[in-house]
């Protein structure tokens, strides 16, 4: 929850920085739907505009509620849902995160799901077990790899500057590639896999160099032009 017009200045200066010097990486930002159609004016096609959640359904009687339809009317090219803050403080469970994927798809943009496990649950061996249920129950059956991606946020390191081993990260990325690959068959090898929790410009370089990193989800680091642009920066060129 942040962003007024008076920031569209920093997607103004994210723009004008990779139209000087073409980014290594797609650059996606997920913004409040009432800044969407400006952003997208604004990034001229240089950066993808998403949105931060939807509802299920098409329209209805869910007042405040914004669709994927309307986020794709809006400009949007992606969404995110099961996002840890949705899961926890308005209690969407893996079958709301499903629908919503569900509902992304119907419209047309790509659903980043998050999944994650908390500091708790990695402490009493249970993380693995928290990644498959919510693998299971927030990806609907016959997602193609251009249709979702999987975003995975170790609870205990958002916003901490606290993150897993290269050990851990690399572990729990296999462990994901392979249920997709169970989940979704042939495309699920394809399914782009990011890693979200305190990435910054000292990390960003390291990280998608693991295997099965497929990029970053970033958080507060994306709020100022200057501190997203040198993550954007680090991230190095695929061979």
């Amino acid at each position: 929850m942040n962003g007024l017009s008076s920031q569209l200045c920093e997607i103004e200066e994210m723009t004008r920085a990779v139209t000087a010097a073409p980014a290594s990486a797609d650059i996606l930002l997920c913004l409040p739907a009432t800044l969407i159609t400006r952003a997208v004016e604004m990034a001229a096609g240089c950066l993808l505009i998403g949105g931060e959640t939807c509802h299920s359904e098409i329209s209805g009687p869910f007042t405040g509620d914004i669709s994927a339809e309307m986020l794709k009317d809006a400009g949007a090219c992606a969404v995110i849902v099961g996002h840890s803050e949705r899961r926890q403080h308005h209690g969407e469970t893996d079958t709301v995160i499903a629908a919503k994927a569900a509902a992304a798809r119907r419209a047309g943009l790509l659903a980043i799901i998050c999944i994650g496990e908390t500091k708790s649950q990695r402490q009493d061996g249970q993380a693995l077990h928290v990644w498959a249920r919510q693998l299971a129950g927030s990806v609907p059956v016959g997602m193609s790899s251009s249709e979702v991606a999987i975003a995975y946020e170790p609870l205990w390191a958002i916003g901490t500057g606290t993150i897993p081993s290269t050990e851990q990260i690399m572990e729990v990325h296999a462990h994901i590639r392979q249920r997709l690959a169970a989940q979704l068959g042939t495309d699920g090898r394809s399914v782009r896999i990011l890693y979200g929790g305190s990435v910054k410009p000292s990390n960003a370089r390291e990280i998608p160099e693991l295997p099965e990193v497929g990029g970053a989800l970033v958080g507060g680091a994306s709020l100022t032009a200057k501190d997203f642009e040198a993550i954007f920066r680090a991230v190095p060129l695929r061979g």
